[in-house]
């Protein structure tokens, strides 16, 4: 099972900004086999990673341009490239409600033609709560895979069947959404499993016996201590 830090985040008692350059080189460090981020693109067309909509008193990512983010926010282009070797699972944040909302999918479009220009095609997925994104992705180029993110208040086997309609390549599901059945009728039907988030040894256990493909973390070494993967 991949584990992956969730944000770039290690470990939960360590002070480290989220999905920030210094997180993402320290789960490198730590052994984590990837990173799991968020992109979202500025008023001037940066691919920029944050979770958020907006940054603090600054407003609204999708109002601001590249040189008015503060430092600490990095571009994704710069991320991917100084991780060479991690598998980066790549979440496009595009919902109506929020700011910067973009119902052409050109994000998703240009995410994945950076991972194209990039050669991280076998060592990427693109993921989204949204399937028109994720649909793009698969529209702009086959060899990006793709994974729809069901939160724990849906149902699971109707995401299995909604990634099968849309020719995804992955559903992430909630932890909670993780049994067997489901990740072998996922597996049925040629899709991985990712789980998220999953920060206690017990659940990171069941996960792995349920079968998960990847599993986001919190915490990187609890998650090796409880597949005995130590490293």
């Amino acid at each position: 099972m991949m584990i992956l830090a969730h944000r770039g985040i290690v470990d939960r008692g360590r002070a480290t900004t989220e999905n920030t350059m210094g997180a993402f080189l320290l789960a490198a460090e730590r052994g984590a086999d990837g990173v799991e981020l968020d992109v979202r693109v500025t008023c001037d067309g940066a691919l920029v990673v944050h979770h958020d909509p907006t940054i603090g008193d600054l407003g609204p990512i999708a109002d601001l341009t590249a040189p008015e983010l503060p430092v600490s926010v990095p571009l994704l282009a710069d991320v991917l490239g100084a991780l060479p070797g991690l598998f980066v699972n790549i979440e496009v944040k595009n919902l109506p409600h929020e700011p910067g909302y973009d119902p052409d999918e050109v994000v998703a479009r240009r995410v994945t033609e950076l991972v194209i220009e990039l050669g991280m095609e076998d060592r990427a997925v693109i993921s989204s709560f949204r399937l028109p994104s994720l649909v793009s992705v698969r529209t702009t180029e086959r060899r990006v895979a793709t994974a729809l993110l069901v939160p724990p208040w849906l149902d699971a086997d109707e995401g299995v069947r909604q990634a099968v309609v849309d020719d995804l390549s992955a559903v992430h599901l909630h932890h909670t959404l993780v049994t067997p059945p489901v990740v072998d009728s996922a597996h049925e039907h040629g899709l991985d499993v990712g789980a998220w988030t999953v920060n206690d040894a017990e659940t990171v256990a069941a996960m792995a016996d349920a079968g998960a493909d990847r599993l986001i973390t919190d915490d990187v070494a609890v998650a090796r201590v409880a597949t005995g993967d130590i490293r």
